[in-house]
């Protein structure tokens, strides 16, 4: 599925809750994204990644384009397929993937289980998050693949975090 990490420190912090997810997509929302966004984020994305040693493919889409990708060495064709899956998620529920998981195991189910979606093109494995513009609503998505879901979805959120601040 994904290649393990080899020098990087995993995360032992309990999983986010319903709540907080969706506090991260009320918090989370940018004033623009343009074509340098995706870059500026993108290679944020890549640099944190590098640090960490984190095996991952990057990707950002912006309404049905790719403006972003880059692969990090120990990640595979894999991650670009879980990477599309992913994205796909957020592209039908305007949800961080993660949070619809999250949302269906807490209703004692499965998102392969219960989303009637194929599992071969859906995946709501965290790592992928929407780009949420203000005024305009959901746009795109940045998807991160490589790593335990979890550290996925963190390492999408801290850049998001990071790319608002500056």
């Amino acid at each position: 599925m994904t290649a393990p990490r080899t020098d990087a420190v995993t995360d032992t912090r309990p999983a986010p809750t319903i709540e907080e997810l969706e506090e991260q997509q009320r918090r989370l929302v940018l004033p623009r994204f343009t074509h340098d966004d995706a870059w500026a984020l993108g290679s944020l994305l890549v640099e944190l990644a590098r640090q960490r040693r984190a095996p991952v493919a990057v990707d950002i889409h912006r309404a049905g384009q790719q403006l972003f990708h880059a692969a990090l060495p120990g990640s595979t064709p894999d991650n670009d397929a879980w990477i599309a899956r992913k994205r796909r998620v957020v592209e039908r529920y305007g949800a961080a993937s993660y949070l619809v998981g999250a949302r269906f195991r807490a209703k004692g189910t499965t998102f392969e289980d219960s989303s009637r979606l194929d599992p071969d093109v859906y995946a709501a494995h965290g790592g992928s998050f929407p780009i949420a513009v203000e005024g305009a609503g959901v746009i795109g998505a940045v998807t991160v693949s490589g790593l335990p879901q979890v550290e996925d979805h963190r390492l999408v959120v801290e850049a998001l975090e990071r790319f608002l601040a500056q």
